[in-house]
């Protein structure tokens, strides 16, 4: 069978547009419902689910003739997020009935939240969901659903940096749709990161354009970075952990000495970010963030964006149970009075760069949250 009943994120025509691809015509497509089921959406995460309710409907569309390929592409989309197909009865738009198939969640595998609205959805998330799915999309024929669902966290955390990096100030000097030539682009590898790369052409200071360039790019979400310090102590408090990277290029001390930090999660801001971060690495409430920058952490090679802060706090113990297990974190954290830390950074011990511009920013505003 090849009709499909469609009660969630796929109503959203540019998001279904873009899972079936351009290879194959559009199916027909007409509205429908599905009587005794309701649409749900699922705790703390951005898509619903459908249930069997008595005396509800549940609204959504009927889509008619899909190809082989579209349904292959539709199962590789909708297996990663482990639904299965099921047969039910629908009532078309015109009051007739039609058998249709319908990814139902598997039992107990999400938790309902209220009633879920395809509007309230496509203003929350529809943008970020489209990035998403892109890139989802790119690696159908190259991984399995099963493997790329690995992956959908941290493709969101990539999907909602690049909303966050389309807002910043222009160029005023600079038309990218006249100065920038992209000739390809291929997502090369999905995991927790991602790695791009294009070959492109820019426009050159002189106005004329540059050969043809091959570069590839690690792509990743945004970051909070944020320093605890204490005014009345004139401390702050470093958090200590093993980092594979510096590991892998052969440093000899993989355990770094660094600031908080962590991926800004979709819909999350970076100070809420922040605040998440303290808590769950050093144990810290922040009675007040002070914004230290906002950058690029290494523009040459990575899209990471850095938020950096310093956060006002009572400090006055370590932990060695920072991080959440979930993530393979282990970490413990040290108490330095503020000159043992400028120490550390005025002799180039300091390893991590976001922990070395946030102490600097600090060191310049001491006086003022000390006073």
């Amino acid at each position: 069978m090849s009709d499909l009943f469609f009660y969630g994120t796929l109503r959203h025509a540019p998001l279904l547009k873009l899972v079936l691809g351009e290879a194959d015509p559009l199916p027909d497509i007409m509205a429908a419902s599905l009587a005794d089921h309701a649409v749900f959406g699922v705790q703390d995460q951005p898509f619903p689910m459908i249930q069997a309710t008595p005396g509800a409907r549940a609204e959504g569309l009927f889509v008619r003739g899909l190809t082989p390929l579209q349904l292959d592409r539709l199962n590789f989309y909708e297996g990663g997020f482990d639904y299965d197909l099921r047969h039910v009865n629908v009532t078309l738009a015109e009051g007739s009935d039609a058998t249709a198939q319908v990814f139902f969640p598997k039992e107990g595998l999400w938790t309902p939240d209220a009633p879920w609205q395809l509007e309230d959805w496509i203003a929350q998330w529809g943008p970020l969901s489209l990035h998403a799915a892109a890139e989802v999309m790119d690696f159908h024929g190259r991984l399995t659903p099963e493997q790329i669902s690995r992956s959908f966290p941290a493709i969101r955390l990539r999907a909602a940096a690049r909303l966050a990096a389309a807002a910043r100030p222009a160029d005023p000097d600079r038309d990218l749709a006249r100065d920038v030539v992209v000739e390809r682009h291929e997502r090369a590898y999905v995991n927790y990161f991602g790695l791009d790369e294009l070959d492109l052409r820019f426009r050159r200071n002189d106005g004329t354009m540059s050969e043809l360039l091959n570069r590839g790019a690690l792509v990743t979400g945004q970051v909070a970075i944020v320093l605890p310090y204490d005014p009345l102590r004139d401390r702050a408090l470093l958090v200590e952990q093993f980092r594979v990277p510096v590991y892998m290029i052969g440093d000899p001390a993989p355990w770094m000495l660094e600031a908080v930090a962590g991926m800004i999660d979709p819909g999350e801001t970076p100070e809420q970010a922040a605040e998440r971060e303290l808590l769950e690495e050093a144990h810290l409430t922040a009675h007040r963030l002070e914004p230290a920058g906002r950058a690029y952490s290494s523009c040459g090679s990575s899209t990471q964006f850095a938020h950096l802060f310093v956060a006002l706090a009572d400090i006055s113990e370590v932990t060695d149970s920072g991080g959440l297990e979930s993530e393979g974190e282990d970490i413990r954290t040290h108490i330095l009075t503020f000159d043992a830390l400028m120490e550390l950074i005025d002799t180039q011990r300091i390893k991590d760069l976001g922990l070395v511009a946030v102490a600097n920013w600090l060191a310049r505003h001491r006086d003022r949250l000390r006073g």
